[in-house]
């Protein structure tokens, strides 16, 4: 459980030597010993952890009769390229799955469930990558990534038949390793698009933020379809507070204008949102314009591509990590050509503050199955319609999963 508490810091990314970048920094429950305060929005003081955990939850209605099945189908980007290295293995618990991701010496991806068949040891606590194999830290019983059959038991003469492991489809692509989650085994996966701007280094890295999002893992991509929403949340500038609108003179500094679109693509698995921004100094003089395409592909990634006249093309992609059922990791990376490494600092100042207002509503909403929508809302109706290809007959309730885990 996470305390709902952010802090914009500047620190030096491993992959960028010289090269500063904002991230947004989570506090984990775990690190919150039992004197210190939680705030609550009522700034009560909790005098154990088990106590503060306990008022988040009781605070709040989720409407879990209505919730959708937690893990749609699809694509997730569930860890950073950069943060496994040749030889490396990390434990992942996300998707309702403990999974082992390692890397082999010859550096490709594997992922399997993360628990040793024989004595159920953790593969990801301690584990060693021998080649292409994992090996159990507990009894060192070896296991191949390309299908999780045990290859070699050291203290046997014969490895028993079927001894396996179940192996995760996987793929890496735009600076993540992606796994296939699908409760429907015979489903397909499609492929995820490549930027063509990434591959080839004309658009590098510039940074990071990350956020911990207390919703269902559906209300973070349909706000891209909520086309209202951007002039309630949005206008404000970055550094005016948006709901103390007359207590806050920054107000007056200026605004931004959003003109926004949603639609479905042919391949029914994408969707589009398309944004004209412009912000106006002082509500008179247009300072700044950008075009924005953001492809919403698969349940829970997105590719941002935006431009603006001033500045040039950038990227920004976007993962959304189930973590628990109502608990999302979202992670956006930043690409952009080298010399545009000063104003990317700021730009993902301004995306952070702008996330962090949407991150408001969701961490104290509750999900309408079928909400009040106006005429003018149609493209909330569209993405519903559009989204519920990814649950089938066979996706596990949300009251199933929260009961298989606890």
């Amino acid at each position: 459980m996470y305390c709902c508490k952010f802090q914009i810091w500047l620190r030096k990314p491993e992959v960028v030597k010289k090269n500063v970048f904002l991230y947004c920094h989570i506090y984990h429950m775990d690190n919150i010993t039992d004197w210190q305060v939680l705030c609550t929005s009522k700034n009560v003081r909790c005098k154990s952890k088990l106590a503060g955990v306990n008022r988040l939850r009781n605070s709040r209605l989720i409407g879990a009769k209505e919730l959708p099945p937690p893990y749609p189908n699809g694509w997730y980007g569930i860890l950073e390229s950069s943060k496994l290295k040749a030889g490396e293995s990390t434990h992942m618990s996300c998707l309702g799955e403990h999974l082992i991701i390692y890397r082999s010496q010859g550096n490709k991806i594997y992922i399997l469930d993360a628990y040793c068949p024989h004595l159920g040891a953790n593969l990801g606590i301690g584990g060693r990558v021998v080649g292409d194999n994992i090996e159990c830290p507990f009894h060192q019983w070896s296991f191949r990534g390309s299908d999780g059959v045990c290859t070699n038991i050291p203290y046997s003469t014969c490895v028993p038949p079927a001894t396996k492991i179940k192996k995760w489809t996987s793929t890496e692509v735009n600076g993540f390793v992606f796994v296939w989650y699908s409760v429907e085994g015979s489903e397909i996966p499609w492929a995820i698009p490549k930027s063509v701007e990434v591959e080839s280094n004309k658009l590098i890295y510039h940074g990071r933020n990350e956020f911990y999002v207390h919703c269902h893992i559906q209300e973070i991509p349909e706000n891209g379809a909520d086309l209202a929403h951007f002039r309630a949340i949005h206008n404000d500038n970055i550094v005016a507070e948006c709901r103390n609108r007359k207590k806050n003179l920054l107000h007056w500094l200026g605004y931004h204008q959003w003109q926004a679109s949603w639609s479905p693509l042919e391949d029914r698995h994408i969707a589009e949102t398309r944004l004209n921004h412009i912000f106006k100094l002082f509500g008179k003089i247009q300072c700044f314009s950008m075009d924005v395409i953001g492809k919403q592909i698969g349940p829970a990634y997105v590719h941002l591509v935006l431009h603006s006249p001033t500045f040039g093309n950038f990227q920004i992609f976007q993962t959304i990590t189930p973590v628990e059922p109502l608990l999302q990791k979202v992670v956006h990376r930043f690409y952009a050509s080298r010399f545009m490494a000063p104003i990317m600092k700021f730009l993902i100042f301004g995306e952070t503050v702008m996330f962090e207002r949407d991150l408001n509503i969701w961490n104290h909403k509750m999900y309408r199955n079928n909400p009040m929508l106006l005429m003018e809302e149609s493209s909330l109706k569209k993405f519903r319609k559009w989204y519920a290809q990814f649950y089938t007959v066979n996706s596990k309730s949300f009251q199933l999963e929260t009961n298989t885990n606890w």
